[in-house]
């Protein structure tokens, strides 16, 4: 025993590392050195000693962080009166755009992960937009996309051979080896049965507000990039 040095040692306390003998030495130590007694989670542990365990703690730890964030999500200031003016209030603006803006209640992913946002200075909406490239098994999120922004300029950090980024433009080279002209930028149709789903074609030329008018959106646009020379199972609207 680490504390007494008299009795045989029988416990380790998980924190420190120090043995003890007895409930007295355990509370005795814990008071010494003002130890808690509760393992560190956090605590480095090299290659050579990590085992089937930690990987198990490291795992139940990330699940009680991930419980905790969520339960941090569903608290009720989320709920707060001044929360739902403001989803009103995007609702409301999007309405003005003739936009039907629907927004999903606590907890679900897509409105934790929305950060659209309306500028009332500049009279713009910020989108959080979602683009989704199926001949690549691609998908980038992007925040605060202006509304007066075009399609093809929005695209252009994707698929430009020229303007795109190295390690972008080489995970989707089926679409930067293709011409411009091939791309189709489509967006689901909401409110329709499941075995009937239909997509919208948008306009690249035209800006992401223009595109938008007439739609049902929830949460938030994703937009899917496909090229009309490769099989694709969507079907558009019209076809």
């Amino acid at each position: 025993c680490e504390t007494c040095s008299k009795e045989e040692a029988k416990y380790r306390c998980p924190r420190c590392m120090k043995y003890s003998c007895s409930l007295l030495c355990v509370k005795k130590h814990k008071l010494a050195l003002s130890c808690n007694g509760v393992r560190d989670k956090t605590a480095f542990v090299s290659v050579n000693e990590f085992t089937d365990l930690n990987l198990l703690s490291d795992y139940r730890f990330l699940e009680d962080v991930g419980r905790t964030a969520d339960a941090a999500a569903r608290h009720c200031i989320v709920h707060s009166p001044a929360t739902k003016r403001l989803l009103y209030c995007l609702r409301n603006k999007a309405r003005g755009c003739n936009i039907e803006l629907k927004t999903l209640p606590i907890g679900f992913t897509k409105r934790r992960e929305n950060s659209t946002t309306f500028n009332s200075v500049e009279n713009k909406f910020y989108w959080h937009l979602k683009l989704i490239f199926p001949h690549s098994h691609a998908e980038y999120t992007l925040k605060g996309v202006p509304d007066d922004k075009t399609l093809a300029d929005i695209l252009k950090p994707y698929i430009d051979p020229v303007e795109s980024d190295p390690v972008v433009c080489q995970r989707l080279k089926i679409y930067t080896a293709s011409p411009q002209s091939d791309v189709r930028i489509l967006m689901k149709i909401e409110n329709r049965s499941r075995n009937s789903v239909r997509y919208n074609e948008l306009d690249a030329n035209r800006s992401l507000l223009d595109n938008l008018k007439g739609k049902v959106i929830i949460e938030y646009p994703t937009l899917f990039v496909v090229l009309k020379t490769l099989k694709s199972d969507m079907v558009v609207l019209g076809q």
